[in-house]
């Protein structure tokens, strides 16, 4: 047993230093990246937010009105294959990611999907990608899939970063437990704060030439401009996207049903129940339905613009230059909240 000493950091415990800005209003900042992926060699254009592979966020639905302000949409894994039903949305295969599991199925499953829609990117999502078996899978993948691009995910720690990057991830997710219905850290100890994860992960993994994904923590719009400004490449939303008619859950009462992928909801769902030698880590509930989520999306790309002006960036790519964190007992004043 070891303890580390570091202070390490959520999004809660900081904000954002404002700083002398030549920029006089929010429609001049450009929030569009360009990104050349490391192994797949192939390029993306857009703005990096990103839908979570989760149900009730992750749909089809979804990722057409995403697509629309060109931002991009991890597919929930029981798509994989409905492919005639998928071909009805005719999404920009720029802007969606399938995804998959680790199991064998999972593997011939990825084949009648990429093999029927010809899709670029591939999401590899599992809750612990510190397994070797996780490793070997991502491996697999790319030594059959050389020119498409794969995510990988999820870890916290600079050295599963790189692991990753090494067997042949582009893109490796970064997150454990700071999502909104994750109780991982409950159920298990496991866990690292989330902001501190993404400055250590971006780090490396652009010390190879890689990206990282944001995955889990945001609530607000700010919560993203802090994810950009530590480094993160590409920020993914769950619980912010959820709620929303593109969803496609049942409304009563005004209400909709959100759980995370690892709750007894989705096991039961997804996989016939929970299995003996496991627990749930992650929790349902019913969140107040939100209406179309074209309003959610022009909120967050709003506040990120304004970020932007506060600390003088004029593009995405420049707001971790331009950022400097101060750490806070108290970010806001909560007393109509």
């Amino acid at each position: 047993m070891r303890i580390e000493e570091d202070v390490k950091l959520d999004f809660r415990d900081v904000l954002i230093r404002p700083k002398r800005s030549t920029l006089s209003s929010r429609r001049g900042v450009d929030l569009n990246r360009s990104y050349r992926f490391k192994h797949s060699h192939n390029e993306y254009k857009g703005i990096p937010i990103m839908a979570a592979n989760m149900d009730g966020v992750g749909t089809l639905s979804m990722a057409v009105t995403l697509t629309k302000h060109d931002l991009f949409t991890c597919l929930i894994k029981s798509y994989n294959t409905n492919i005639e039903h998928f071909k009805t949305f005719g999404l920009d295969p720029n802007r969606y990611a399938v995804s998959t599991g680790t199991g064998e199925e999972d593997f011939r499953n990825l084949n009648t999907i990429i093999t029927g829609l010809g899709t670029r990117f591939i999401c590899v999502d599992v809750a612990n990608g510190y397994s070797e078996h996780f490793g070997d899978f991502v491996e697999q993948v790319r030594a059959r899939w050389p020119n498409k691009t794969i995510i990988a995910g999820n870890v916290v720690t600079a050295d599963m970063t790189q692991e990753l990057i090494l067997r042949g991830a582009d893109i490796v997710k970064v997150g454990i437990g700071p999502g909104s219905v994750c109780t991982t850290r409950i159920q298990t100890g496991v866990g690292y704060p989330q902001l501190s994860a993404i400055i250590e992960c971006a780090d490396a993994a652009h010390g190879l030439g890689a990206h990282i994904i944001a995955d889990g923590g945001c609530t607000c719009p700010g919560d993203v401009a802090k994810a950009f400004g530590a480094g993160a490449d590409f920020v993914m939303l769950g619980g912010m996207f959820a709620g929303h008619d593109e969803g496609g859950g049942v409304v009563k009462d005004g209400r909709v049903t959100f759980y995370g992928m690892s709750s007894d909801t989705a096991m039961n769902k997804h996989n016939g129940g929970m299995a003996e030698y496991r627990s749930s880590e992650g929790r349902t509930v019913d969140i107040q339905y939100r209406g179309p989520v074209e309003q959610e999306v022009r909120n967050i790309l709003g506040g990120l613009r304004s970020a932007c002006t506060y600390v003088g960036a004029e593009t995405l790519k420049q707001l971790p230059k331009c950022t400097t964190f101060i750490r806070v007992n108290r970010q806001i004043n909560d007393v109509f909240l």
